[in-house]
């Protein structure tokens, strides 16, 4: 899978990753068999993707011991995990930020972790603060890596000031595309790299949800569940009709290419600027291989402004 380095000062990352969301049981729908989520992230391994996506949130801890056990034996990969505000995580404090570092690092089994994220920002704590704790951890040699998650421009800017940021992780997919114009410029110019979620836009890009699908009440895309934000974005009725009219409209380029739709979807979001990686999460071995495909897919100029056309329409 083609390769590209993380930023200005970051390790060499394949173009698409496995993201643990699900394996932490907060995406949709009751888990499968813990044996299967483990397999698929092999799978991933296998398949070239060098590093996996999760969060001392998914599951509640869940996520990063399913990842532990996935990775254990396999020197190479990467984890990128993250530490969430107090509430939802262990907090921004100085001390909390050590004291979630080192209980990821024992639900991993791990000994470093090679990049740590602030999960989303925390108004309550001072930003320099918690930069400052974590660039501490580089430093103590607990992390080779640091970065944010859901951050904007003013705040990357901030924590420059203490240490490089070395990555931000956005939503980003042909159906979310906020900040590709300045942000990930100035990502780009700054030597941030940049690993992009929901590429997929939750499920919507895959071909596999049409207009007669119906999603159980424990699924947050039935608008019945959490996750209000990107259900209104993506599948409140209308909107979902709108977006699946342009899925069925990118089909035909991804045939064209000889690719399925996610590798389409995946090869469009790390072909912009900026963009170092794309985090594909799936609970399916088949779906994984698919999706690392992706990586290996050359859209050409005519290609990008065919698919601009579609998505502007």
């Amino acid at each position: 899978m083609r390769m590209q380095r993380l930023g200005s000062e970051g390790p060499e990352i394949s173009v698409i990753g496995f993201g643990a969301w699900e394996a932490g049981g907060m995406a949709w729908g009751p888990n499968p068999p813990d044996e299967q989520t483990i397999a698929a992230m092999r799978a991933a391994l296998d398949a070239g993707m060098n590093w996996i996506d999760t969060a001392e949130v998914y599951g509640g801890g869940r996520s990063e011991e399913l990842v532990g056990k996935a990775i254990k034996g396999r020197d190479d990969a990467m984890v990128f995990t993250k530490v969430a505000p107090a509430g939802a995580g262990t907090g921004f404090r100085a001390d909390e930020i050590k004291e979630a570092a080192k209980k990821s690092l024992g639900r991993l089994d791990r000994e470093v972790i090679d990049l740590f994220q602030l999960h989303w920002p925390d108004g309550n704590v001072a930003l320099e603060e918690t930069w400052g704790a974590m660039a501490e951890l580089v430093d103590e040699g607990l992390v080779r890596f640091i970065g944010v998650s859901n951050f904007s421009r003013e705040a990357i800017e901030r924590c420059e000031t203490i240490r490089h940021v070395d990555s931000l992780q956005p939503q980003f997919s042909m159906f979310h595309q906020d900040g590709r114009d300045d942000l990930f410029r100035f990502c780009a110019e700054n030597g941030t790299g940049i690993v992009a979620y929901g590429p997929l836009a939750f499920g919507l890009l895959t071909g596999a949800i049409t207009s007669e699908t119906e999603f159980t009440d424990d699924d947050w895309r039935s608008g019945k569940g959490g996750m209000h934000h990107y259900y209104r974005e993506l599948f409140a009725p209308g909107v979902k009709e709108e977006k699946l009219a342009k899925v069925d409209a990118l089909k035909p380029i991804a045939a064209s290419l000889g690719c399925s739709l996610p590798q389409l979807a995946l090869a469009w979001v790390v072909h912009q600027r900026g963009v170092t990686g794309a985090i594909a999460g799936t609970r399916s071995p088949d779906h994984v291989r698919d999706n690392a495909g992706g990586g290996d897919v050359e859209l050409s100029t005519e290609v990008l402004e065919q698919i601009e056309s579609i998505l502007e329409g």
